[in-house]
């Protein structure tokens, strides 16, 4: 099947969980077709009340995303560009399901702005992160945005400023990955994570990432208040934390029912 005639985000779900490919390989360019295609996947999967966890991943070996399409900077269409871009990484932050960016190869530019708009990020030893876009004149809106709140502003400066490649190494040493698996190993990892966040109650995971998320946007004080009417008006109404607590004190394994 030629790249023109293949579909640009193919979605797979499986119980609790859900899978985005960015399916345009070698690169998993982002283009408006791409990018339209994937704020509808997302849309749809926000309103799945099953859902748990979502990962989002790269088609082919070589990339997880190399960016968003150079010819859709043009002032024709770079408004439809970054409504798009920046419409996804929303729609992966506002997801009530904890998004997982699985990360091999090139995540560079409008790729590492989305793979960083998830929750978590697992990526290979070979993955290799970078915001070149000072390199054709032009910065990325959505980690001068994000970044500073992740690294501080004088390291995100760095970043856009020279436009470096992180290795993975040092994108888990800053903080930017949560784990890191061998080359090769990415199907292995995923797996991993995915057992071992959906062996928690989907009610409980969704609700700490509408606390962090309120942690993420306000001030402490306002966040606080947030985080506490959130544990005491939802949490507490939640059948698992009753089974949670139940099990505990009875010393066996919850059975959770996800509500």
């Amino acid at each position: 099947m030629s790249t023109a005639t293949m579909t640009p985000v193919l979605v797979e779900r499986a119980g609790r969980t859900a899978t985005l490919t960015l399916n345009r390989p070698p690169l998993n360019i982002l283009d408006l077709d791409t990018l339209a295609r994937l704020n509808e996947a997302i849309a749809e999967l926000s309103g799945d009340a099953d859902l748990q966890v979502v990962v989002l991943r790269g088609a082919g070996e070589r990339a997880f995303s190399a960016g968003v399409s150079v010819q859709d900077h043009t002032p024709d269409k770079v408004k439809a560009m970054l409504d798009g871009l920046h419409g996804a990484i929303r729609g992966l932050m506002d997801l009530p399901a904890i998004a997982v960016a699985a990360v091999h190869g090139h995540c560079l530019g409008g790729g590492m702005e989305l793979a960083l708009g998830c929750d978590l990020v697992l990526a290979t030893d070979d993955a290799r992160f970078g915001q070149p876009e000072i390199e054709i004149g032009c910065y990325p809106p959505a980690a001068a945005a994000l970044y500073p709140r992740l690294l501080g502003p004088g390291r995100t400066l760095e970043l856009l400023l020279t436009g470096r490649t992180l290795a993975c190494e040092e994108a888990e040493r800053l903080g930017l990955v949560t784990w890191r698996v061998e080359a090769g190993g990415l199907d292995l990892g995923i797996a991993r994570v995915l057992a071992d966040l959906t062996a928690k109650s989907a009610a409980v995971t969704c609700l700490t990432k509408k606390a962090v998320r309120a942690g993420r946007d306000l001030a402490f004080p306002e966040a606080l208040r947030e985080t506490e009417r959130l544990y005491l008006d939802e949490l507490c109404a939640t059948a698992d934390m009753e089974e949670g607590l139940a099990a505990f004190l009875a010393k066996r394994k919850p059975v959770w029912q996800h509500r």
